[in-house]
């Protein structure tokens, strides 16, 4: 028998599968009926899981699909349409442990559009219906990813708040709601007077760095994580005790209203502005637009910036502006005709895993993976997701067999969300980290405090990299020829494997023995008569001008763990030759700013292997050293202030700063109209849209590392 899992996973059903079905002793109506039965069963408990229980086990896509299979055959068959139906409602009912209360106006869902064709199609549908060619003024806002609610003022004053929850009745979360400070528990009246009763619409959500937080305190109490921001602020919102809600780190950002008494308005954009004016939060990304191509523009904008906001959206909203042009074009039975949701792709989906497999990476570490069924993710087809760590595997209890939600988020490779424990085999068995390293066979070490497995074999051929195969020895040379250490141009992945093949090339010492008459045989085709070893003397000639390289690039080359180009450069800050960095105390070390204690460990084991004192004595004999420092000019960064946010991927907040720092830049928690850079990172919190009301200038990671090097 089908789970619930699997029965959603079915392809949709059409008249031609229907047909096909019927062959046997069915009629095709006897299958659609049984088959809208099926889909109004899936669908009644999705709502139950995402809309009273917080733990959706399908991703929104896929309830979609349902949703719009449902939807199509009760067009087709209209005699089955039912009050019942899910297309008929617009949620689940609310939970029993609340009131419920009932909406004046239903809040009715959004029809969905997942393509440019479907946005323009609802532009010309409503042109058809309004018998006209004019362009419509749209309004355009962000959706987001949170729970909506609705706010009742009576003569300026909060009196009740409650949940959509089936779009004609809501929860009663009046004291929850009232905990959040961005909720005015009582309207402004310096502008003008509030009406006397007043319906405002807002959807409630939680910061991306909050929700971080969030979990961190609710894994470190024992209590499950929360699997996305969403759900974290409807579980918030559904809580007996105020006191708990009152910890919550929840938002609010209003978009519109219901029934409004003793005012009137005109255009949706009036409302905003109003609803400013009374002291209610509204997203300043929201945008008039002037005809549907200016509103598709804004939806590859906002698409491109989502992953630099701090919060969790999922698409856009299109509404026409005209308040009398709403009227009249009314609602269907779940939507209203006038607004739109553009959805951007999914980044979440639901897969089964097929396997759990370990890779080794470069600097030894061993990353449990997720080899999953092949499914579409934010765009992408996705078969692989990252389990970080030993003890990730073990909090998300992860195994060969289960179903699990997946999300990728900007351009990061996939992670594993939750699993879906309803839907576990039998026989699936906790996941074991191997003993040994699954590469070179050397038993793997776990350092004490840290999360990370490692193999210790500095020779393991696991340590390639991810796009060079071949093993340590040419993945080592090819970072030590790189170009931000010793830049030796013409030292491609091709003629390193030919040197290595050809044992020429035992360790990185060895490039400075090479002459071309060696390399004039891996460079050009044995068969060719008159050889003019050009790039051959190309090749030698670059060796031989790496040999006074500054210290950093020499540091950074050596490929010392957990020490790269930019913690080269903060060490070039207090030491000048090699010799004097090995023979620093750990202690020394681990007081420099952007070091720290891992780095200075690191560093100290680097220099008391007798292997790695050889490589170093090597390159001293062939005249390797590393030039004195040059007298820097004033940088062009001194003075200037910079405020991080969000997490960087190469460097840590620790040595960015110190980066700015060594050149005479001032680093501030807070932004200001005094502030000449943020530097935007993963999952940006509030300074990152504080910095876009200013006007400061941003930058990515990529950008801040160009402005470090420019600056010298």
């Amino acid at each position: 028998m089908l789970t619930k899992r699997e029965a959603g996973a079915q392809f949709p059903f059409t008249s031609t599968t229907i047909t096909d079905m019927a062959m046997g002793q069915k009629t095709i109506f006897e299958a659609v009926v049984s088959r809208v039965q099926e889909l109004r069963e899936q669908i009644h408990y999705h709502n139950y899981r995402y809309y009273v229980l917080d733990d959706p086990v399908i991703s929104d896509p896929e309830f979609d699909r349902l949703l719009k299979e449902l939807s199509r055959l009760e067009e087709e068959y209209p005699q089955l349409v039912t009050p019942d139906s899910p297309t008929q409602r617009v949620g689940a009912p609310p939970l029993d442990k609340f009131e419920t209360v009932p909406h004046r106006q239903p809040m009715l869902s959004l029809e969905n559009a997942f393509s440019e064709a479907e946005v323009r199609e609802f532009d010309k549908r409503l042109k058809r219906f309004l018998r006209t060619s004019e362009e419509f003024h749209y309004v355009v806002e962000p959706k987001m990813d949170g729970c909506a609610v609705e706010l009742v003022y009576e003569n300026g004053r909060l009196t009740v708040g409650s949940t959509r929850g089936d779009g004609y009745r809501g929860e009663n979360v009046t004291q929850n709601l009232k905990t959040i400070h961005t909720i005015p528990l009582e309207m402004l009246r310096h502008k003008q007077p509030p009406p006397e009763l007043l319906e405002v619409r807002g959807e409630v959500y939680i910061d991306l760095e909050d929700f971080k937080k969030l979990n961190e305190q609710r894994l470190a109490q024992g209590e499950a994580a929360f699997a996305n921001p969403r759900n974290a602020a409807a579980g918030s919102l559904r809580q007996l005790d105020p006191n708990i809600t009152a910890g919550r780190p929840l938002k609010i950002y209003c978009y519109g209203v219901g029934e409004v008494q003793g005012r009137t308005f005109t255009r949706h954009w009036e409302v905003l502005e109003a609803l400013r004016e009374w002291g209610f939060r509204v997203n300043p990304l929201i945008e008039p637009a002037q005809g549907i191509e200016a509103a598709i523009a804004y939806h590859h904008r906002l698409e491109h910036e989502r992953h630099g906001l701090p919060y969790e959206i999922d698409g856009m909203v299109i509404k026409v502006d005209s308040l009398a042009l709403q009227d009249r074009l009314g609602t269907k039975a779940r939507s209203p005709r006038w607004a739109l949701a553009y959805k951007f792709a999914a980044t979440q989906a639901t897969t089964r895993v097929l396997k759990i497999e370990v890779n080794v990476g470069r600097t030894g570490a061993v990353t449990p993976m997720a080899v999953m069924e092949p499914v579409e993710v934010g765009g992408v087809t996705v078969s692989r997701a990252t389990l970080h760590n030993e003890d990730e595997v073990a909090r998300k209890d992860v195994r060969a067999g289960d179903f699990v939600l997946v999300q990728r988020a900007g351009d990061v490779i996939p992670e594993v969300v939750k699993v879906i424990l309803e839907d576990r085999p039998k026989d699936a068995r906790p996941f074991q980290m191997p003993k040994i390293c699954p590469v070179c066979g050397t038993p793997l070490v776990r350092p004490p405090g840290e999360k990370v497995t490692r193999c210790p074999n500095p020779d393991c051929f696991g340590r390639k990299g991810s796009e060079f195969e071949g093993g340590a020895l040419p993945r080592r040379i090819e970072h030590f020829a790189s170009k931000t250490a010793m830049d030796i141009d013409g030292l491609g992945k091709e003629m390193i494997l030919k040197m290595v093949s050809e044992d020429l090339v035992k360790d990185v010492s060895d490039l400075y023995k090479l002459t071309a008459e060696e390399l004039i045989t891996l460079t050009e085709k044995p068969d060719k008569k008159k050889k003019s070893g050009k790039l051959a003397n190309k090749i030698i000639k670059a060796i031989l001008n790496s040999k006074n390289p500054t210290f950093w690039r020499l540091v950074n080359a050596l490929g010392i763990r957990l020490v790269g180009e930019a913690q080269a450069q903060i060490l070039a800050q207090h030491f000048q030759k090699l010799e004097d960095l090995g023979e620093a105390s750990e202690e020394k070390l681990k007081d420099i700013e952007g070091i720290g204690e891992k780095r200075a460990a690191s560093i100290k084991d680097y220099f008391e292997n007798q292997k790695n004192k050889e490589i170093i004595k090597k390159l001293r004999d062939a005249g390797v050293q590393e030039r004195p420092p040059e007298r820097r000019a004033a940088s062009p960064l001194a003075g200037k202030s910079f405020v991080f946010t969000g997490g960087l991927a190469r460097l840590s907040r620790e040595e960015a700063k110190a980066m700015v720092t060594a050149r005479g830049g001032k680093v501030s928690s807070s932004v200001s109209a005094k502030t000449d850079y943020v530097v935007v990172g993963a999952e940006p919190g509030s300074k990152y849209a504080r910095a876009k009301e200013l006007g400061v200038e941003t930058l990515n990671e990529a950008e801040f590392e160009e402005l470090i090097r420019r600056s010298g």
